[in-house]
């Protein structure tokens, strides 16, 4: 088969499809604006396209994001049209759609079926909206307006595809009918046989110290620190926690700009908001117990989550972070927020604690009882590794089921769900 990737920042979520479906066979091709030149990838002939025209100006701030995937998508329309011209014509296209890129291309290629890649359907409604009221700004009924708008590109994009795949079932769920029927929930896959366990894991600080599973770490990771997954709870609770374990390393891991939700104050950041409000409330000999370690290489990624003895990952109802199943996947004991997406991940008791989102002392109490508890964490995190390696394992479980999904999305009649 001829398959057509679109994703802006490619391979991202088809990191390990998009090789797999070249070695099987398929001619694959991807358009990204991740190169400035075509180029091949693990067997996969990837091209760039190129955004042309900025955002106009004084766009309602309601469809400013709206407006910006538009521009994209005549991009990747334009590319697309170039491709068709020299003879290219996909049986399939596989295409996040979260950026806009693929919204016209059924105008290009109607007889192609589509597989989208159904991240997240943005909900006017308890707890997707208004979670956390602190960061809540303006007239709430106006958020409402607002957040429906947010859909825009979501409810151009439902009738594009004919199927689509989803990693969890709370994203899945937030989906409306008929298309929630159309998603198949298979997650990204984890590579368990990599993210494994390591008695001997040593990280390296960025004081020239090290630490090791004979340490009491706690770790904390976030793709950029901000209140979407729960950083300013986690700061709010740092004066007691190292109060309570005085010898504990607090590792924190994130960086400085903004992955969802509201931005901080202009020239601001949330890190160094948070670590404002709280700095005061520590003594220097504790500061120093507290890292930062920014954005770090996978290699000491995977060492600081092996010698975590107690992994907190707290998020609003929102998408699951890759980073909590590979916590679990090397065996780490897990603290996490009781929101609707740990459901599918966290057992209470068996693969781990769940503490209410916005509860800083119920989150200290119970990182502090699994620390004086060396054999509760060793079941969490055996019971743990389990779990991801039966559900969430790339090369045995997910995988596998990707590859099924793309030939049932071969075999179906393109362009029926919109009709």
């Amino acid at each position: 088969m001829d398959i057509l990737f679109i994703h802006q920042n490619f391979p991202g979520q088809y990191k390990h499809l998009a090789p797999a479906l070249a070695k099987a066979g398929h001619r694959c091709i991807a358009l990204t604006l991740r190169v400035k030149e075509a180029t091949t990838w693990n067997g996969v002939r990837v091209i760039p396209y190129a955004v042309k025209r900025g955002s106009g100006q004084n766009v309602h701030p309601w469809v400013v994001d709206f407006e910006t995937k538009v521009v994209r998508a005549e991009a990747c329309f334009a590319a697309a049209r170039q491709l068709r011209e020299q003879g290219f014509t996909p049986d399939i296209i596989v295409a996040h759609p979260g950026w806009g890129e693929s919204m016209f291309l059924r105008d290009v290629w109607p007889s192609a079926r589509i597989g989208l890649y159904q991240e997240l359907y943005h909900r006017a409604t308890w707890p997707h909206l208004n979670f956390d009221p602190e960061f809540e700004k303006g007239d709430p009924d106006a958020g409402l307006l607002r957040i429906r708008l947010k859909n825009l590109n979501n409810l151009v994009h439902l009738p594009v595809g004919d199927m689509g795949i989803s990693p969890t079932e709370f994203q899945a769920n937030t989906f409306p009918s008929p298309y929630r029927e159309k998603i198949s929930v298979i997650h990204d896959g984890i590579h368990t046989d990599q993210v494994v366990p390591n008695a001997d894991a040593v990280l390296e600080l960025p004081d020239g110290s090290k630490v090791t599973r004979n340490d009491e770490v706690i770790t904390f990771v976030n793709r950029n620190l901000e209140p979407y997954r729960g950083y300013h709870i986690f700061m709010r609770a740092l004066p007691q926690l190292l109060k309570e374990r005085p010898n504990a390393q607090v590792l924190i891991v994130g960086g400085d700009e903004v992955s969802y939700g509201s931005s901080p104050p202009k020239g601001q950041t949330w890190k160094q908001i948070f670590i404002d409000e709280v700095r005061g409330k520590i003594s220097t000999p504790n500061w120093s117990r507290v890292h930062f370690l920014g954005r770090i290489p996978y290699d000491q990624f995977l060492s600081l989550l092996q010698v975590s003895r107690v992994h907190v990952y707290l998020t609003y109802p929102f998408v699951l972070s890759w980073s909590l199943f590979e916590a679990m996947s090397v065996g780490a004991a897990i603290v996490a927020s009781d929101t609707g997406p740990l459901h599918e991940a966290i057992t209470p008791g068996k693969t781990g604690d769940l503490v209410d989102f916005f509860d800083g002392d119920a989150l200290v109490a119970q990182v502090s009882a699994l620390l004086d508890d060396p054999e509760r964490r060793a079941a969490y995190g055996g019971a743990a590794r389990d779990f991801v390696r039966s559900n969430y394992d790339l090369s045995t479980i997910c995988l596998p089921r990707q590859m099924d999904w793309i030939n049932r999305l071969a075999a179906c009649k393109p362009g029926q769900i919109g009709e």
